[in-house]
């Protein structure tokens, strides 16, 4: 049977307990990041780590992902229960977040480097388990995936407005400055530890049982997965979402940064969730869009929304146009995550062959929340030096010579999609 984004699915609907159980992991799976990754820099740059070692410290949450996520599909695919795995990660991680919020002091730097690292060594393989744990459980990926993963977009935007709520006000920082609880306190991470915590449990419990169900590849499964990279058409695809995720990388670590010094928003997590609101609505639609576009189009638009955020961060500011230019930066969200990245990795899942779908999915989280976000992480470290105006003691950021660089390279990753990929109908 070839799967034709025109035809409707003929496979049975997802019964209504799975349908529950499934959106609940997912709205308690980015409720855990949404709580406190956007704010993270910040609030380490306030407790007086210098722009360096904040960072690395923020990079140093996907440098683990990078070798974790490589094993997460293997040990799912062969040797533990899909959410056996995700338990084990999200109780032990529960711990490490406790500790990132009392770890404060620049004199324990590397204590703090340790903990982050060990920290992304359990969570980021989570992001890629759950998406094949929810591949593995509905009928149709195509047609069910979008409206479960709706819940993580959910889930998202109340931990963003449960720390603006619960955290609300401001307390004495640095240098007798007033700042934002929400980047002046570790309550964002603890907040993050409590979700966590719970959720372990959760997965353990309540998720279905999903074993493993790979045999005879062993440990060379990985590099089965990146013998998909032979074809010519998934490797553009490949190396555009590589591209596509160092720009994800540079908005997790810089946007909330820009929104405060550049656009002067207080409410930052608020701000943030108008995306994760757009996001939330185009999820639902995302089914409509691939069956009426098809992926190359409805990825390219994502693709194209990610260049025109960063377009408009150039030229945003704290009042009139430029203000509405940041906000509007901000709502593109949702076409740049669900119309590359959610769709990305539904294309992902059916290019893959059966006994391969969780390394697939981890060999692509590897890409999007590992390698790409830990060099974008970087990036933004190179070009906030770059682009740092110094007047007196005073120190701010030169916020469109820092975003016009990666709008660019966006607009040139654009035009070579759209020239060079060519999905295959995929035979099931």
């Amino acid at each position: 049977m070839q799967l034709n984004p025109s035809v409707e699915s003929t496979s049975p609907p997802l019964s209504m307990p799975n349908r529950i159980i499934l959106s609940v992991m997912m709205f308690l799976q980015f409720a855990i990041w949404g709580s406190w990754i956007i704010v993270y820099y910040p609030f380490l740059i306030e407790k007086g780590f210098t722009p360096a070692q904040a960072t690395s410290l923020n990079a140093n949450v996907y440098l683990g992902a990078m070798l974790s996520t490589l094993f997460a599909g293997y040990i799912a695919d062969r040797l533990i229960n899909s959410e056996r795995l995700m338990a084990i990660c999200h109780i032990l991680g529960a711990g490490l977040l406790y500790a990132m919020s009392v770890l404060t002091d620049p004199s324990q730097y590397i204590l703090l480097f340790i903990v982050t690292f060990a920290y992304s060594l359990l969570f980021n393989p989570t992001l890629a388990v759950i998406n094949s744990l929810t591949f593995r459980n509905v009928p149709d990926a195509e047609r069910d995936f979008p409206g479960l993963r709706v819940f993580g977009t959910i889930g998202w935007i109340c931990a963003g407005l449960m720390i603006d709520w619960i955290f609300a006000g401001e307390i004495s920082g640095a240098g007798g400055k007033m700042v934002a609880k929400t980047i002046g306190t570790g309550g964002p991470l603890q907040q993050a530890a409590i979700i966590s915590f719970f959720f372990g449990i959760y997965c353990w419990f309540v998720l279905p049982k999903t074993p493993p169900v790979g045999t005879g590849g062993g440990a060379l499964d990985f590099f089965r997965a990146v013998s998909m990279l032979k074809d010519f058409s998934y490797a553009v695809f490949f190396v555009i979402t590589l591209i596509a995720a160092i720009a994800m990388g540079m908005y997790f670590n810089s946007a909330g940064a820009f929104l405060a010094e550049g656009a002067k928003i207080k409410n930052i997590g608020t701000t943030l969730a108008i995306g994760q609101g757009v996001e939330l609505l185009l999820l639902v639609m995302l089914p409509f869009f691939l069956k009426k576009f098809g992926i190359k189009w409805v990825m390219a638009v994502g693709l194209f929304c990610w260049a025109l955020r960063y377009l408009l961060f150039a030229n945003g500011g704290p009042l009139g146009f430029p203000y509405a230019m940041a906000i509007i930066g901000v709502a593109l969200h949702g076409f740049c995550f669900d119309f590359f990245f959610a769709a990305g990795f539904i294309h992902a899942d059916k290019a893959a062959p059966e006994d391969l779908k969780a390394s697939a999915q981890s060999l692509l989280g590897f890409l999007v929340y590992g390698l790409g976000t830990w060099l974008g992480t970087l990036a933004c470290g190179l070009l906030a030096q770059r682009n740092q105006i110094v007047d007196g003691e005073t120190v701010t950021t030169d916020w469109f010579g820092f975003w016009i660089v990666p709008s660019v390279v966006l607009f040139i990753a654009l035009g070579f999609f759209l020239a060079l990929f060519r999905p295959k109908p995929v035979v099931v």
